[in-house]
């Protein structure tokens, strides 16, 4: 029986528990016992954040990965106690609380991003609306963007990263992607432009007939013949139509 107060054995233990390196355990408890609990918490949120970011986890040799993976475990206090958003919180300790490292890929932040998304997305609590019939054109219909639509921008292409593409620097052009989840409940992505963002972000704040909005887009980028950025834009509306981006409302 350990002399120790419960309160400060339920510290002591917490601390080895999460730092295991920095921390020991209780001195009465045997050190066999200690460690199937440090394996079992540990090889848990490991393998969660490793399902959460492949990409990344396939990019780090093994060494670095873990020393990140038990940093986050030693340091970060998590404000949610689910396992779905692990994931969250492991972004959240790169956004705010790692620390520098050399080995660290200077676009490990945005491909981690890009990575949670789909999960977030997964299982986000919103429902897309049974899909409308396009019966008049998009452009005379006030047109509303799916909740389930994010548009993201970022200055390394994140869609391509991998073992055998690694850039050291940005490239000149930054990446935009569309992603979404569809009526199916499937997450898709779409490489997509600043023009199209710009679109999807002014009926994001705001549903718009869609012929007014693509002339007021052709004001601000100033493309001087209106009637054919129009007619361009019609057929981008009906195709994020098809993909369940965005639909007519009246």
């Amino acid at each position: 029986m350990s002399s120790l107060p419960l309160a400060a054995l339920q510290q002591s233990l917490t601390d080895h528990l999460r730092d295991p390196q920095h921390h020991q355990g209780p001195q009465d408890v045997e050190d066999r016992r200690l460690a199937i609990y440090r394996d079992l918490i540990y090889n848990n949120i490991e393998g969660f954040i490793a399902g959460g970011f492949p990409v990344l986890r396939e990019i780090l040799n093994d060494s670095h990965w873990h020393a990140m993976v038990r940093d986050f475990v030693a340091q970060h206090k998590s404000q949610s106690p689910y396992f779905l958003e692990i994931s969250q919180e492991f972004l959240l300790y790169l956004q705010n609380e790692r620390r520098a490292d050399a080995g660290d890929p200077p676009f490990m932040l945005e491909l981690a991003h890009y990575e949670w998304v789909e999960l977030a997305l997964d299982v986000a609590l919103d429902e897309l609306p049974p899909k409308p019939l396009a019966d008049n054109s998009l452009l005379d219909s006030v047109i509303e963007v799916s909740k389930l639509l994010w548009c993201l921008n970022y200055q390394y292409p994140v869609h391509l990263l991998g073992p055998d593409y690694q850039p050291s620097e940005p490239p000149a052009e930054p990446t935009f992607l569309l992603v979404y989840r569809n009526r199916a409940d499937a997450v898709q992505f779409i490489h997509s432009n600043a023009v199209t963002v710009h679109l999807l972000q002014k009926l994001q704040s705001a549903p718009s007939n869609g012929r007014t909005i693509l002339a007021q887009l052709a004001v601000d980028i100033k493309f001087t013949d209106v009637d054919r950025f129009v007619a361009l834009g019609e057929s981008i509306l009906l195709e994020l139509y098809d993909k369940d981006v965005l639909w007519p409302v009246t």
